[in-house]
């Protein structure tokens, strides 16, 4: 099966952190939308008639579409795709945008995954991370979504956050299971190049808190996340037995994607794809049938590259005998023969024909994964 990810890229507020496109809009979107059902039509065949398994309405901040605009975009992708009646539906919602009516929308419409960007209940954190909700909006929101029946339900936190400390992110951490979530995206704050807090760390007025203090946290929320009955199946990603994300768990496991909207990605195993990183541009392109995307045709290389990017982050791990059979004996050597000093430090192991990283390796998970990476050929 597949999966279809579409990107709302409007904002009402810019985060500092955020490097995904978006832009600040509080205008109609009958535009963009008559452009993105265009594009579906135009990109019916791209997934082979495969069944569609997952749909991601992803942002930008997707609730600022009102309930009217985002059925009639589940209702042209039904028309062009075959979505399997047992497919994980998920919206990405802000706090301040959850209401009753909205949410009784969104269960009509089909949605049966609900995910909260929250990042921190506390306060201060939210506005240095200039989010426009609160602590009390986003306990309230919370609320809202489990009495209107979402079973399915993750958030985002955000830690590594200058000022948070220890007993700050553990509050965080005890708030957020205290509530019958069964997901939990946890990521570490990251200094991205053109963000707000990019170009302030550019200026030397940003400062990132230290690799000790990082490591701390992310222990805590190793030992919380562990004593509630989560099961980290991915370095960032927690889910309770059953709830893992299957949208990311597909991208993770490289099953074919189908990305629409401005900047969204598409994936078909040998090729991928990405449309203009404009709203402008991406509108005048679909509508007047001109190219609004640009592809790379995967070779050999790059795909084994892509593979350990994305497996060696999960609970799965580099499965050897997918190596072997897909690049052949010279890539399964290389890799064994890497792997060999991270099992000796500790920082892989190896579970029969799996390699996977150790609590120790996940800290590191970056550098480690960038020594697997193969050289392109000059």
């Amino acid at each position: 099966m597949a999966g279809i990810y579409l990107h709302i890229p409007f904002c009402k507020k810019l985060c500092n952190y955020c490097d995904f496109y978006h832009i600040i809009c509080n205008e109609e979107h009958g535009e963009f939308i008559g452009a993105l059902l265009k594009e579906t039509e135009l990109r019916k065949d791209y997934l082979d008639k495969n069944s569609v398994s997952t749909i991601y309405f992803g942002g930008g901040t997707p609730s600022v579409l009102s309930i009217k605009e985002i059925d009639g975009i589940f209702e042209n992708l039904n028309k062009w795709f075959t979505v399997d009646p047992e497919s994980e539906i998920t919206i990405e919602l802000n706090p301040d945008d959850v209401t009753s009516e909205y949410l009784k929308g969104l269960k009509k419409i089909g949605f049966n995954r609900i995910s909260l960007g929250i990042q921190s209940w506390h306060d201060d954190d939210l506005k240095f991370l200039n989010r426009r909700h609160n602590g009390l909006q986003a306990t309230n929101a919370l609320k809202e979504i489990f009495k209107t029946g979402f079973e399915n339900v993750t958030i985002d936190l955000i830690y590594g956050i200058p000022g948070m400390g220890i007993d700050k992110w553990t509050v965080n951490l005890n708030t957020a299971l205290s509530f019958d979530i069964k997901h939990l995206s946890a990521y570490h704050l990251t200094i991205e190049p053109g963000t707000v807090f990019g170009k302030l760390k550019g200026k030397k007025s940003f400062e990132e808190i230290d690799e000790e203090e990082s490591n701390s946290q992310f222990n805590v929320l190793i030992e919380k996340t562990e004593n509630a009955g989560f099961i980290q199946y991915e370095i960032s990603n927690f889910g309770k037995p059953g709830y893992f994300s299957v949208h990311n768990t597909n991208y993770w496991k490289q099953v074919p994607y189908l990305g629409i909207g401005p900047s969204a990605h598409s994936f078909n195993g040998y090729s991928r794809q990405w449309n203009i990183r404009d709203l402008k541009k991406y509108i005048k392109s679909v509508n007047s049938g001109k190219t609004f995307f640009e592809k790379e045709e995967l070779d050999l290389k790059t795909r084994f590259n892509e593979y350990i990017l994305t497996s060696l982050r999960t609970i799965w791990g580099i499965d050897l005998e997918y190596i072997e059979r897909t690049f052949e004996k010279e890539g399964c050597d290389y890799v064994i023969n890497l792997a060999g000093k991270f099992i000796n430090y500790g920082m892989m192991k190896q579970d029969k024909n799996t390699l996977v990283l150790t609590n120790q390796g996940k800290m590191i998970s970056d550098n480690i994964i960038s020594e697997f990476m193969m050289p392109a050929d000059n």
